[in-house]
């Protein structure tokens, strides 16, 4: 059996949840095939991190940034290897639609939110928390491949010991109809700041409506901690800050391994959305606020006083 992993890159950069899978994947005792859709591959990156053969997919007739365009790449490569048994693709927004649209071509077994992934009785098993991280569930594949999306954080990214070198292979397919059927005008990339992307985020700082809609505390603390900032459906809802940071059932789901709520209650569908992070901090001047109650660490108290002494102390221990 072989190993698949879809490799993702920003301006020819492999992203840290692509090099997290590859550990993963080489830890599973299977020879591991990388898919780069795209030019420019970065094999040495790819091959420090466990992958023995790097398969380089030129789509040929449509923007090969299309999800359509990238599930072409990838089913290509799955039936020129042959004996693929599990493709590892990431947890986030681009990937479960990768996974969704390829199972639906090839009539694989698709699981989401994977915390762990192991081989089992010839099955290929994943892990995962549900219903808002009050299940532990293991999910087998009951058919010949096996797609899991694994969580950001699950595995931590770790080279290998000596540096290894990767085949590479080439491959150009044309584009599918459902690929050639859009055409991509312009591209206008979302403004870049300092603080890395929310899903991806090792430490997130979220906002709730105990912000009362000044979310200046909450961004110091997380520039100081190098965290992404993350909302409640409340926060983003009032317009207090964009969609994109809502953290829940409905917004993003997060996996970091620190977590700090200023002002969230801990509502049932917020914590469907966060449950999976290691280590949980929770601000809030209710004592019986539900969050309390799966917080590793609570503090009862004003989050406007709390969170500037807070950022204070840690900005004095850096400098």
């Amino acid at each position: 059996m072989t190993i698949a992993v879809l490799v993702d890159h920003t301006d020819g950069s492999v992203r840290s949840t692509s090099l997290e899978l590859l550990t993963a994947a080489r830890g599973l005792g299977q020879e591991v095939h990388a898919v780069w859709i795209g030019d420019d591959p970065q094999t040495a990156v790819v091959a420090a991190h466990g992958a023995d053969v790097l398969h380089r997919v030129s789509v040929v007739g449509a923007d090969e940034q299309l999800t359509t365009s990238v599930v072409d790449g990838v089913q290509t490569v799955l039936t020129a290897v042959g004996d693929v048994s599990l493709l590892l693709v990431a947890s986030t927004f681009e990937g479960k639609e990768v996974a969704a649209r390829l199972a639906v071509r090839t009539g694989a077994g698709v699981v989401t939110g994977a915390r762990a992934v192991e081989l089992t009785d010839g099955r290929w098993t994943a892990r995962k928390t549900v219903l808002a991280g009050s299940w532990d569930t293991a999910c087998a594949v009951t058919g010949p491949l096996a797609v899991v999306a694994l969580a950001p954080h699950a595995v931590q990214a770790a080279p290998l010991a000596v540096a290894a070198e990767a085949r590479v292979v080439e491959h150009s397919v044309e584009a599918s109809a459902a690929a050639r059927a859009v055409t991509v005008v312009s591209r206008a990339p979302r403004p870049r700041s300092d603080r890395p992307a929310l899903a991806e985020a090792e430490v997130v700082v979220v906002g709730g409506r105990g912000v009362e809609g000044d979310f200046t505390a909450v961004e110091e603390l997380a520039d100081v901690l190098g965290a992404a900032v993350g909302a409640t459906r409340v926060a983003t809802d009032e317009g207090w800050i964009g969609h994109e940071a809502q953290v829940g059932q409905t917004g993003v789901t997060i996996s970091p391994r620190l977590y700090v709520g200023a002002g969230v209650s801990g509502a049932v569908h917020h914590k469907g959305g966060m449950a999976a992070s290691e280590v949980v901090v929770a601000i809030n001047n209710d004592p019986d606020a539900p969050i309390f109650e799966f917080a590793d660490y609570g503090i009862v108290g004003d989050l406007t006083e709390v969170l500037p002494a807070l950022t204070a102390q840690l900005r004095a221990r850096r400098g």
